[in-house]
């Protein structure tokens, strides 16, 4: 099977922690990050791939490395188009490769699952039909009458299993897919108790989803026919793509499916309210946080942070370095339009983070002023930056962790903690990890202006323009 990860979006339910810079997937929300852990759940039914989006090449390409799967198979959106383009586009490119008999699977990056083998399970019976033509969804069993899910109806016929009696898994040929009800009407799906919540789990041969695409989307499936096999003009042509979901464009259309009803101990951690759900059954209890007179409140902290409550109940509250949210229980599905109120504002806290990732490492802003800006450098073992210079700053760099290789106008100069150089406008520079644990540096900058526009590359290993 080829398992692949679709890994867009913003996350703008779990802000300000997620946020389009940092999207949910590679947030530590719990132990580590989402899509981390997706990966090694998917790898003992083949070696994943993941369509992601442009700006999250670096943390992507990090959990990769870090998993055992190449880099090469990383895709990555020039922008978000919703599911349907993205798995065309992972059907194009396998087409191209000779693989469009091979079954896929299409998995979200950031959901949880108890039940990791069960879901494998699932999932090798859903290749099974799959491989009789098949196209295949993963249904949840709802455990309440949700409305921000959309449902799947199961039929009565049955059309695979994987075994008999307890634990085993069944296949029901589909009456149809639901759009998102209305409370009355998911009381009456979760009453009748044949309908799933659909969770965005999909499995297929190539070559059969990619003939749907053509009979229920021409017009996409032609224009992404267009890519070619290096992807050179991936940015040119997927812009011009519809923004449509799969469920829509090809599901909600399509006769020969099947569903597989699944009890999996399953969480799309779509609101900090699941959040607290997910961290109370787990017993989990995060940060420094005293109470007074206060009960059944969540805190997400940062750092080391104390918090005090004091006659407050049932709160969320949700804290990084630039922005805090705090929301009554229950109320957590508003957030996605209050950060629309903080983008109608211009503030740039809606979508980017003070931190930054680096196919090097990454970076921290400490302070940002007319007069100066600090940051904290992070540089990966066995990682540098490209060799560049800076038309309208200097740079005082001082090593507080690990031990960097400098190269200064051609110079090299090895350092230490405790070290500190001074970089002037317009010099030539780079710093280097030789080592096996992470450079940290921090660095002040003196100027008139401190955009990360204003470097100059003359080498660099990313090849970076």
């Amino acid at each position: 099977m080829i398992p692949v990860v679709l890994s867009g979006g913003s996350g703008t339910r779990l802000w300000p922690v997620s946020r389009a810079s940092y999207p949910k997937p590679f947030n530590r929300l719990f132990d580590e990050p989402l899509l981390a852990v997706t990966l090694r759940r998917l790898a003992p039914l083949g070696s994943p791939w993941v369509v992601g989006v442009a700006g999250t090449e670096a943390p992507t390409r990090a959990l990769l490395r870090a998993a055992g799967v190449p880099v090469e198979q990383a895709v990555f959106e020039p922008v978000g188009r919703n599911t349907a383009p993205a798995v065309a586009l992972a059907c194009h490119l396998f087409l191209l490769a000779g693989r469009g008999d091979e079954v896929a699977g299409v998995f979200p990056a950031d959901h949880l699952i108890a039940d990791e083998e069960g879901f494998r399970r699932a999932v090798r019976l859903a290749g099974k039909c799959a491989e009789r033509g098949q196209v295949v969804t993963l249904g949840i069993r709802p455990t309440f009458a949700s409305t921000g899910y959309g449902y799947i109806e199961a039929g009565d016929e049955l059309f695979a299993r994987d075994g008999d009696g307890k634990g085993s898994f069944a296949a029901y040929r589909t009456r149809g897919f639901r759009e998102k009800p209305d409370g009355a009407t998911a009381q009456r799906f979760l009453a009748a108790g044949s309908f799933l919540w659909n969770a965005g789990m999909f499995i297929f041969r190539v070559a059969v989803m990619a003939d749907c695409l053509a009979r229920f989307m021409p017009e996409l499936w032609r224009r992404v026919r267009e890519i070619a096999a290096d992807r050179s003009n991936l940015a040119e042509v997927y812009p011009t793509l519809p923004a449509e979901s799969l469920d829509y464009g090809v599901m909600e259309h399509l006769d020969a499916q099947v569903t597989i009803p699944c009890d999996l101990g399953w969480s799309d951690v779509g609101s900090w309210d699941e959040v607290a759900r997910l961290d109370a059954a787990a017993g989990r209890r995060r940060g420094t946080v005293f109470a007074e007179g206060a009960g059944d409140n969540f805190v997400f902290p940062y750092g080391d942070k104390v918090y005090g409550l004091v006659g407050v109940d049932g709160l969320l509250v949700v804290d990084t370095a630039d922005a805090l949210l705090v929301a009554r229980r229950g109320a957590a599905q508003g957030v996605k339009r209050l950060v629309e109120q903080i983008e109608r504002a211009g503030r740039r806290e809606a979508s980017e983070h003070v931190f930054e990732e680096r196919p090097w490492g990454g970076f921290e802003v400490l302070r940002d002023t007319e007069r100066f800006k600090s940051k904290l450098i992070r540089v990966d073992p066995k990682q540098r930056l490209s060799y560049q210079s800076h038309r309208r700053r200097s740079e005082h760099w001082v090593v507080v962790r690990g031990r960097p290789e400098v190269t200064l106008d051609g110079e090299v100069r090895s350092l230490a903690p405790g070290d500190t150089i001074f970089i002037p406008t317009g010099a030539k520079h780079r710093v280097a990890n030789p080592g096996d644990e992470p450079v940290e540096i921090v660095e002040v900058q003196l100027g008139d202006y401190f955009g990360e526009d204003d470097i100059v590359r003359y080498e660099d290993d990313y090849e970076r323009g």
